[in-house]
């Protein structure tokens, strides 16, 4: 959604490398790329205003002038004004002392709101909570059975005792929730409830009817990233009309400009909390203003990788791993099995183009990222799986005929096959290197990135001892002058000058600072 304006900050901040000192004209200049930039990401008026009046006044700074690279503070006090517009801190939910927690979705029809609760749920769920979605959308037609349905994906709970489609009464369902919740000891309740296609009166009152009913300890607004500035026009008339305590941004993962995400913690003042970014009901997290930050200055999203990968890979089988690739016989324990358990728990975190676009710099090959076919993982899984378990234990037994058999089993070419056991071994090689200390290969002269111990230092060649002469007297009148040189040396101070008695001396004071 951001690719747009990565780019071009991206674009700005190049200009500014090199430079040793910014003077008034590239900082003007640097604004003006900025404030264009943010324009054309759908940013609101308002906030692109007061985001360059903070970035040219700290540029203007202190900070910048005495800075030995200036645009390397640039390009921080622009990440910090970001992280400031998009909300500063991370927002977590508020629970209620006496379970059941209410949380009450609010928002316009089509924002998402009823796929959220199940992603929500399904979220809340995995911390070991017992959540309950509660069918308060009665309007819509099959809102109900949709939520049943998002419900029963996500294994939660639902309480859906109307069948809606213009039938039942949205807030008697709404209070009658807590009494259910309480009775099936579930400790949140999420309700789910309708939305309009535009602001009207009838919308606002049965929203401020269910929260009268329920007293809700968060409502959180949900809306959609891809509208445009009418999301920001939106938040506020919900805001002025209901009320709410967050934002939840849903369709993060489209392509439109989504400048308005980063306008509406500024306009209303209430933060961003939950972000939706995907189809799946996994696709489902917390908002992290500086990680979001991070992503559109194309600096990466490590801690939230780092969280995946925590969720997806069990400490005890990654420790196995380790110490196969690191045995002393060169990682011939690491089996093809072993390649393809770690590649089907690489695909449970993710898309692999997503993963890819949370390291740093990759903002730079984004469009050779995107055009990666995730469909080459499940060819490489085919083609191990139609290998007999001894050859996935001993590739080296893979001939021909067997490579011939493996590629009709798994419906590809037999250069597939031929390539993929060189791929293993060359990977398993690499990996059992620098499982055992030796760096990356290929890259000799830094300590801990390549050569390993194997590779020979360039033998220098030892320098010959001074001559001694042939003649005797004058041999001994040279060794009586070293040997005088030799005594003024140990009595005087360095470089053999006479020793300092003065007990008191200071550097000067330009050394002093270096001390």
């Amino acid at each position: 959604m951001f690719d747009t304006l990565s780019d071009r900050l991206s674009a700005t901040f190049k200009n500014l490398r090199g430079k040793g000192r910014l003077s008034e004209a590239d900082i003007d200049a640097t604004a003006r790329e900025i404030r264009i930039a943010l324009l054309e990401a759908d940013v609101a008026l308002p906030v692109v205003r007061a985001f360059i009046a903070n970035v040219k006044e700290r540029a203007r700074g202190v900070e910048v002038s005495q800075a030995l690279n200036p645009a390397q503070q640039v390009v921080k006090i622009v990440n910090e004004e970001l992280v400031s517009i998009l909300g500063g801190e991370t927002r977590r939910l508020r629970f209620a002392k006496t379970a059941p927690t209410v949380i009450m979705l609010a928002g316009l029809q089509g924002a998402g709101k009823t796929t959220l609760a199940g992603k929500l749920g399904l979220w809340l769920k995995s911390q070991g909570h017992s959540p309950l979605l509660v069918a308060c959308d009665l309007q819509r037609p099959n809102a109900v059975n949709q939520l049943s349905v998002v419900a029963e994906r996500a294994g939660v709970s639902v309480y859906a005792p109307e069948p809606g489609n213009g039938v039942g009464d949205p807030v008697q369902v709404a209070k009658d929730s807590i009494e259910y919740a309480k009775a099936k000891v579930h400790d949140i309740v999420i309700v789910d409830t309708a939305g309009r296609l535009g602001i009207d009166q009838e919308l606002m009152r049965q929203a401020a009817d269910i929260r009268d009913a329920v007293s809700p300890d968060e409502i959180l607004f949900v809306v959609d990233a891809m509208i445009g500035q009418d999301a920001v026009n939106t938040a506020e008339a919900f805001r002025d009309g209901v009320g709410f305590d967050g934002v939840v941004l849903s369709k993060l993962d489209g392509d439109a400009r989504g400048g308005a995400a980063l306008s509406i913690a500024h306009v209303t003042g209430k933060q961003v909390m939950f972000a939706s970014n995907g189809e799946k009901l996994e696709d489902f997290d917390a908002f992290h203003p500086d990680r979001m930050a991070s992503r559109i200055l194309d600096m990466g999203d490590l801690l939230t990788l780092i969280e995946q990968a925590e969720k997806t890979f069990s400490q005890e089988e990654a420790a196995k791993m380790a110490s196969k690739l690191s045995s002393s016989k060169g990682g011939k324990d690491f089996t093809l099995d072993d390649f393809l358990s770690q590649m089907e728990q690489v695909r449970k975190m993710g898309s692999i183009s997503k993963l890819l676009g949370m390291l740093p710099g990759m903002g730079q090959i984004k469009d050779q990222i995107s055009n990666i076919d995730e469909r080459d993982i499940d060819r490489t899984a085919a083609i191990i799986k139609s290998m007999t378990p001894k050859e996935r234990a001993e590739p080296t037994l893979i001939n021909g005929s067997r490579r011939a058999r493996i590629a009709k089993g798994s419906g590809v070419e037999v250069s597939a096959v031929k390539s993929l056991v060189e791929r293993f071994f060359e990977a398993r090689k690499m990996m059992s290197k620098m499982a055992q200390g030796g760096g990356m290969p290929g890259m000799p002269g830094m300590p801990g990135m390549g050569g390993g111990p194997g590779r020979q230092k360039k033998q220098v060649k030892q320098a010959k001892g001074k001559r001694k002469s042939g003649n005797p007297m004058k041999r001994k009148a040279e060794e009586a002058a070293a040997a005088e040189r030799r005594e003024q040396a140990a009595q005087g101070g360095a470089f053999g000058l006479p020793a300092q008695e003065d007990k008191n001396f200071e550097l000067p004071d330009e050394f002093k600072k270096f001390m």
